[in-house]
């Protein structure tokens, strides 16, 4: 009988220090615990500064199961797994970071889960070991993308997951050149389990993540599965300039017709100035409908670009 093929997939941007204690371990828990699948490893690597590519050729030339691809240049930690997610040929695939924040340990039991039926499994934090501070932000900004958006989202889930290959083709055939794969696994994720588990900290190495990239990664869901965002301006624009207006009948009939001797001329310029406002701020909001549509349907850059691959 053929083993079935189960392949991890890993992001990594200098992480010298975690790639080789990342496939000893996978190697240590699936070997002991999963004799019966042939377990692949696939590293995508978004053009390291150290010496995560040297390590990665070293494990390579060493274990024909563990495959590479090395990008040109960084393409964010939002593009690079999602692609390789797309090249990996297992009939099941895991994504995990290279940091063990994604508890190695856990495969087994996400292995069993899809062997029970459910075509993707994935793990939800029920309570992190990071910076406290963060992880409340992290938890704050699920909630509201949750209530905001049109497709009922995944609290506390960051990616990490194995998912069956027909999820696999679903992403294949999306076509999306800014994917949010939380979002997807969300709207076209078939029957679905949930693993919470607690987040460690970093074995070693220093966090990617900073103001930037999180922002990138919360308007990216906000803009992909919410509405709201570009609506906000709308209704704000329609609000003030309605205030405005009401403002300058006001002014007109209280001050004009009953009390002319107290003409306040700052106060009709405020009121101009808030009426035309709020009609500017209406129509842009109104634009911004239209350019997010065209947005989403015209821009078809690849997710990345490669330079080269090693053991496919």
């Amino acid at each position: 009988m053929d083993k079935k093929t189960l392949t991890i997939v890993i992001g990594c941007y200098n992480e010298e220090e975690n790639v080789e204690p990342l496939v000893a371990k996978i190697r240590e828990v699936t070997n002991e615990k999963m004799p019966n699948y042939r377990v692949e490893i696939l590293f995508i690597d978004n053009d390291s500064q150290d010496h995560t590519r040297d390590k990665i050729r070293m494990i390579c030339a060493k274990d024909k199961d563990v495959k590479a691809i090395f990008n040109v240049k960084n393409f964010g930690h939002i593009r690079s797994p999602y692609h390789a997610l797309k090249q990996a040929q297992g009939d099941c695939v895991m994504l995990m970071c290279a940091d063990f924040q994604d508890p190695p340990e856990l495969i087994p039991e996400f292995v069993k889960k899809w062997e029970e039926g459910y075509k993707i499994v994935i793990g939800t934090k029920k309570a992190s070991k990071t910076n406290p501070i963060l992880h409340l932000i992290r938890r704050f900004y699920y909630k509201l993308i949750k209530k905001m958006s049109d497709v009922e989202q995944i609290e506390n889930f960051t990616g990490f997951g194995l998912y069956d290959k027909s999820f696999v083709d679903v992403l294949r055939d999306l076509d999306d050149p800014y994917p949010y794969l939380r979002g997807i696994v969300a709207e076209f994720g078939g029957k679905r389990y949930e693993i919470p588990y607690v987040q460690p900290q970093r074995r070693a190495g220093r966090t990617k993540n900073n103001f930037g990239t999180l922002y990138d990664m919360a308007m990216t869901g906000f803009v992909s599965y919410s509405k709201a965002l570009i609506r906000i301006p709308t209704f704000f624009g329609a609000i003030l300039g309605a205030l405005s207006f009401i403002g300058l009948c006001i002014y007109f009939v209280f001050f004009g017709i009953y009390f002319p001797q107290y003409p306040s001329l700052a106060y009709m310029v405020l009121c101009c100035c808030g009426f035309f406002a709020g009609l500017i701020i209406f129509f842009v909001g109104i634009l911004g409908e239209y350019i997010l549509q065209i947005n989403i349907r015209v821009i078809n850059r690849p997710l990345v670009a490669e330079e080269e691959r090693i053991n496919f």
